[in-house]
């Protein structure tokens, strides 16, 4: 089995790469690339992402042949895993600095981020329990109040509210993870959220949709 963990040239992959690493079986090969041909003979991709919506758009979109790989990946049932940004650009179009389209592969937007608290600072910065209010098999064994590491100042507003797996509080609801079909993202940094974290890449990297 070979898992493509794709580089856009934004932000440092090397934590996640590791992770990666450390949760797969055997038989099992992480590939962090940027090259389509890779991607598509990879039997599932990871999507990170760092930084602005827009530039971490333009970035998957500047390599040529590689946003049609993912989309293509996507299309052949192949699991897909978006983390952080790369969460935020499955949705139908993001508004950080300005409007650009998403991927659309789950219907939503993306919002800047604004707590009932006034005394809540934005970026959503560090440690949050989750309230896990949907079932997947990615996150078989993760449960409410289970920690994960955030680092964020948009979230992903999404239009269905089946395809929210499950949300932290910081001043009202914030999106944490989202699911359809094959496709599953974390806002959070699964490689920087320990235990937690890992039960989801290895779930991730067991899971057969």
């Amino acid at each position: 089995m070979t898992c493509a963990l794709i580089d856009i040239g934004i932000g440092n992959l090397h934590s996640a790469e590791k992770a990666f690493v450390r949760m797969a079986e055997g038989d099992q090969a992480i590939h962090v690339t940027a090259d389509p041909e890779v991607v598509r003979r990879a039997e599932r991709v990871v999507l990170p992402g760092d930084g602005a919506f827009p530039a971490c758009r333009r970035a998957l979109a500047g390599v040529p042949g590689l946003e049609e790989a993912v989309l293509e990946a996507v299309r052949a049932g192949k699991p897909l895993f978006g983390i952080c940004v790369g969460m935020q650009l499955l949705a139908s179009v993001g508004h950080e600095f300005e409007t650009v389209e998403g991927l659309g592969l789950i219907p939503g937007e993306v919002v800047r981020i604004a707590p009932a608290d006034a005394g809540l600072k934005v970026p959503h910065m560090g440690w949050n329990d989750l309230v896990v209010t949907g079932s997947h098999p990615v996150l078989d064994g993760v449960m409410t109040g289970d920690h994960a590491y955030f680092v964020h100042g948009w979230q992903f507003r999404v239009a269905d509210p089946a395809h929210s797996l499950a949300h932290v509080d910081y001043g009202g609801e914030v999106t944490a993870i989202v699911g359809r079909d094959n496709v599953v993202a974390t806002q959070f940094h699964p490689e920087k959220s320990q235990a937690t974290g890992l039960r989801i890449i290895r779930n991730f990297l067991e899971w057969r949709p």
